[in-house]
């Protein structure tokens, strides 16, 4: 028996509610933890400790890079080339599978790439979007930025562009990525990512998934860990693999630079959503969004629910809140409860969303914030700080609780499956 994701979200939604809505003891309206942080001393109004300069903030997933562009940073180097630094390590990374390379592929088993960076100091911007075959995109919207009076290109023409100004071609899909691809592919109907989705009017969670269902599911992921192990994939990464198939992953990186000076940049690159439709493109390279840089003010930036982020325009959100005197903190929850208001509250929809927003304010001061506490309590939402220390800091969440996955899963899922195995790392 085969089932395709719609079939799958129409049998199992509400039974995985139940974790997530636990989790429903502060409202879009009520204050974060520790309440809002406001000032008017600038070192006073920030959380995470007092402001410094020079400092980099960036996505967790950046924390083992930010030691080499610190120092880049505090000997005199540009800021946005500081950014870079930390993003161009996940690009280059073939383990990483959500940037550059060994990044998930669309739902055809082409690996699409989309960055975006802003340079305070001389107030520019370059983005990319769509890009094949090209892996180091942080460095091609640089190079849009520089080379050409256009802000953003993509597709076809970002490539040529980046094949014209010296980056070179290469297979951006490893093994690894291809093969879970292929279990992907073998699994899913064509049409996975047609239709409606959580913001239509009509969408209704159905009602609890029965115990037959729950059986079933469990021989579909024996059925999907044996055709991985046919695939070649190694054993010890196969339940990983078969994760990665029932919950398409997003991933992406946001980093940005402030030095001694007060000169500020940053940029955001990602390889977005796991077998997304060809074309598809989420916030990374949508400036305002995924990221935004005012010289005046700060940066900002964003990792999550990418068509989430782009309805509120995120990164441009934050910045222009704290334009009008709000700290990092509140500026990035005001973003997050914009997003709560886009679903009236509705928390059997805000559930399967998640969004964590960087904020750096041109003082020194930054923060982080998210819509939930993490993606399971194993893995929590975090800063990757660097101010002359490097550290990951928690951020600070709208909502209490871990968000859930989308699509859903019934009860019955195997301890390999969820959020706090190792697997799910």
């Amino acid at each position: 028996m085969s089932i395709n994701r719609r079939g799958f979200l129409g049998s199992a939604i509400a039974a995985s509610l139940a974790t997530g809505l636990n989790a429903q003891g502060l409202n879009a309206q009520d204050k974060p933890p520790g309440g809002a942080h406001a000032s008017a001393n600038p070192a006073s109004d920030n959380p995470f400790g007092p402001a410094k300069r020079p400092i980099i903030i960036s996505a967790n997933n950046g924390v083992n890079y930010l030691d080499d562009a610190f120092a880049f940073l505090k000997s005199g180097g540009d800021t946005l080339d500081a950014a870079l630094r930390v993003v161009k390590g996940p690009e280059d990374d073939p383990n990483d599978d959500t940037v550059g390379l060994g990044g998930l592929p669309n739902e055809e088993g082409v690996v699409e790439l989309d960055a975006c960076c802003m340079h305070g100091p001389t107030r520019r911007a370059g983005s990319v979007g769509g890009v094949r075959n090209i892996k180091n995109v942080s460095l091609v919207s640089k190079a849009v930025m520089e080379h050409t009076g256009h802000v953003m290109l993509v597709g076809e023409g970002a490539e040529r562009f980046a094949v014209a100004v010296g980056f070179p071609r290469e297979n951006l899909l490893t093994e690894r990525s291809r093969k879970i691809w292929l279990l992907w592919k073998e699994y899913h109907s064509t049409d996975d990512w047609w239709g409606p989705g959580l913001a239509d009017p009509q969408w209704k969670p159905p009602s609890p998934t029965t115990s037959p269902q729950s059986e079933l599911w469990q021989q579909r992921i024996q059925r999907l860990e044996e055709r991985a192990g046919q695939l070649g994939i190694e054993p010890e990464f196969r339940m990983a693999a078969v994760r990665r198939v029932l919950f398409p992953p997003s991933g992406t990186i946001h980093c940005s630079a402030l030095n001694d000076k007060g000169e500020i940049s940053g940029c955001t690159t990602t390889s977005g959503l796991a077998y997304k439709l060809p074309g598809r493109l989420g916030d990374s390279p949508i400036i305002g969004a995924g990221c935004y840089t005012d010289q005046d003010v700060g940066s900002a930036g964003a990792t999550g629910s990418g068509e989430e982020n782009i309805k509120v325009a995120g990164a441009h959100t934050i910045i222009e809140n704290m334009r009008r005197g709000m700290s990092p903190l509140e500026a990035g929850m005001d973003a997050l409860k914009r997003i709560a208001r886009n679903y009236n509250n509705d928390m059997t929809k805000l559930n399967f969303i998640d969004m964590t927003y960087y904020i750096l304010r041109k003082d020194g001061a930054y923060s982080g914030v998210s819509l939930w506490e993490g993606y399971s309590k194993q893995h929590l939402h975090k800063i990757a700080v660097h101010d002359g220390t490097r550290r990951s800091e928690a951020t600070v969440p709208l909502f209490r609780g871990i968000s859930n996955e989308f699509p859903p899963f019934p009860v019955a899922m195997p301890k390999e499956l969820t959020k706090d195995s190792e697997y799910a790392k």
